[in-house]
């Protein structure tokens, strides 16, 4: 969601700053602002709606010295986007600003106390409620700044993380995070703090991750104070993040969604490295080996997850069912959260996010925790809450997704789904030696197959272009291919505006056919398995409704191309694995069709990367 970065050192804060926010562009703002401090104890604050470029133009003719500053990104919660609503806010008394990621949910009820104490707001945020909060108590209680940041988030109910200069203290910023990520970077005699790693490593790969209820003190030229909120110190590790500039550079391409879908081969290379073993007949998870009793036998297998990664999910739960014989649920994790679930220490919960970060993901986790479930994570983002909050589990290692609309990470969550129900499937002897094997040959060609599909993306690139006057899609698949369906559709949705639905092949009669005429284009995935005859027949009932069908096949498939208005052919493989090859050309479709649109497909509106909120 929105993007906090922070400097103190001996450089000018403000590239810094202004850099590190352009990185974080990827996850989603309405507005921008920046606070300096220089050594006359002067504080600044310049904001507006808009992008960073905005705040550029706004500051380009504004005094930027000062080697201490905070920076941010807003995407707009409580307050339209608006210069006034933007971070960072300061106090009544002028001293200090704050920036903030996340939502005070008790803001309403702090703010009428203060401005029963006569204090006056410039904005409609829960973030400035808690600035004001902390000056009015470090007045009041004439305490230092640490201990009114202490006493205030004692009082607040919700997730926060946040960043704070005093203009009295020009050599000091306080950062504190529960609920909402918060890195700081260790320099050579200066500091970072970014809302992930990606504003730091151009600076340094050395980092501490602040755990919940966290309170830094960053002073320059001292070392890094940890306490908690009850102010007991608190130790933290720093680690090396491995991350390559170049992985969160666009390389040439126009948009980082491109990037993301061309790099999908390696990136499940890399995902399945050290993991298949080189004769692929083999699958090593040390994860399971690690945590077998937990694993071995569970009553049943609970997956929770949001958005795409709840789709990763569904075709999670057909791999496991398949290999290894446990019955699986797939859960959103924002409803199972609420619902009071029926869960026991018998029970494996996987939980499922690219960012780690994912609040209703994680609010699921805490559930299940309390409830005795043993929690497996499965995660993108190294160092982040959700691997930190689960038992065990797997990192899918496809480097960083700067693209708001996940397409590597889905693949990537698909292969490792793939991985663990095999392991975990030959473990319990729930599946045959010559399947397991069979699998897992072909799990390990799938990214040469992948770039033999990826040579077709012109001919999909003229096939977008037909359909961008459509204002409805269909999206329909079955078994394995339904799950892609879903996502295939929910891709369209977030970059091109087009309203698209995902449904399964044979539900289409039950209703969504009394929509098709010739205005609805049909993407339908037939490949080649089990199903196809079925699916052959929904493709005839949509041709008899004058249609235009956009047919996903297995190569060589005359049949269907003799009846679809336009072709996509994928090269053959098991089909359990469909998935992984079946994403890619919807992935293309959905960014071919956004572009001719001329939608910002890196950063579609309304939208976040890392949703930290509710």
């Amino acid at each position: 969601m929105c993007g906090i970065v922070g400097y103190i050192g001996k450089r000018e804060a403000y590239p810094v700053l202004i850099k590190g926010l352009k990185r974080l562009e990827y996850r989603g703002y309405d507005s921008a602002g920046v606070a300096l401090l220089n050594d006359k104890n002067n504080l600044r604050v310049y904001k507006t709606k808009g992008k960073v470029a905005d705040l550029e133009q706004y500051a380009a003719d504004k005094d930027t010295s000062g080697c201490i500053g905070i920076a941010h990104t807003r995407w707009a919660t409580h307050g339209e986007p608006n210069s006034n609503n933007a971070h960072p806010h300061m106090s009544f008394s002028g001293d200090l600003a704050i920036i903030h990621n996340g939502i005070i949910e008790n803001y309403a009820f702090l703010k009428k106390l203060l401005q029963q104490k006569g204090i006056k707001f410039n904005s409609n945020t829960d973030t400035e409620v808690l600035v004001q909060l902390i000056d009015y108590i470090r007045t009041k209680k004439k305490t230092d700044l640490l201990t009114a940041v202490r006493i205030a988030l004692r009082a607040v109910i919700g997730a926060y993380a946040i960043a704070i200069l005093d203009k009295n203290n020009p050599d000091q910023i306080i950062a504190a995070r529960k609920s909402s990520p918060l890195v700081i970077g260790i320099g050579q005699d200066e500091f970072f703090l970014g809302s992930d790693a990606s504003p730091i490593i151009e600076y340094t790969d050395k980092v501490i991750y602040l755990d919940d209820k966290d309170i830094a003190v960053i002073t320059k030229g001292k070392p890094l104070d940890i306490v908690d909120i009850n102010n007991e110190k608190t130790d933290h590790e720093v680690k090396t993040v491995d991350i390559n500039i170049s992985q969160i550079e666009k390389g040439g391409f126009p948009h980082f969604m491109l990037k993301e879908i061309f790099e999908q081969p390696d990136c499940l290379k890399d995902c399945m490295r050290g993991r298949i073993n080189v004769e692929a007949d083999n699958i090593v998870l040390s994860a399971i080996i690690d945590n077998r009793k937990h694993l071995i036998n569970p009553r049943r297998i609970i997956i929770v997850a949001c958005g795409t990664s709840w789709h990763a999910g569904l075709i999670g739960k057909l791999l496991i069912e398949d290999f290894c014989q446990i019955p699986v649920e797939v859960e959103y994790a924002s409803e199972f959260r609420y619902s009071n679930p029926v869960i026991n220490s018998q029970d494996v919960v996987i939980a499922i996010s690219q960012s780690g970060e994912t609040a209703d993901t994680l609010a699921a986790i805490e559930l299940a925790k309390k409830k005795g479930a043993f929690i497996y994570g499965i995660c993108n983002a190294i160092g982040s809450s959700i691997p930190r909050a689960t038992h065990t589990g797997s990192y899918i290692h496809v480097g960083p997704e700067i693209g708001v609309a996940s397409t590597k990470a889905f693949t990537g969550q698909v292969t490792v789904l793939a991985m663990l129900a095999l392991a975990l499937g030959k473990e319990r002897g729930t599946i045959d030696n010559m399947k397991y094997v069979k699998v897992i040959n072909a799990l390990s060609e799938i990214p040469a197959k992948m770039e033999h599909l990826l040579e077709q993306s012109d001919n999909i690139k003229d096939i977008s272009r037909i359909f961008t006057y459509a204002h409805n899609f269909l999206y329909l698949g079955r078994g394995y291919n339904y799950p892609v369906a879903l996502e295939g559709a929910l891709k369209l949705k977030e970059i091109s505006y087009i309203h698209a639905e995902g449904y399964p092949a044979a539900e289409m009669k039950h209703g969504p056919i009394a929509l098709i005429d010739e205005e609805m284009p049909v993407v339908v995935v037939a490949t080649k398995n089990i199903l196809y005859d079925k699916v052959l027949s929904n493709i005839q009932e949509i041709k008899a409704r004058h249609a235009r069908v956009i047919a996903i096949v297995s190569e060589g498939d005359d049949t269907v191309r003799n009846l679809a208005d336009a072709v996509i052919e994928l090269p053959q493989t098991e089909e359990c694995l469909e998935p992984l090859l079946a994403s890619l050309p919807l992935q293309m479709l959905a960014y071919y069709i956004a572009v001719a649109k001329g939608k910002d497909v890196d950063q579609p509106r309304n939208l976040a990367k890392s949703v930290t909120v509710e």
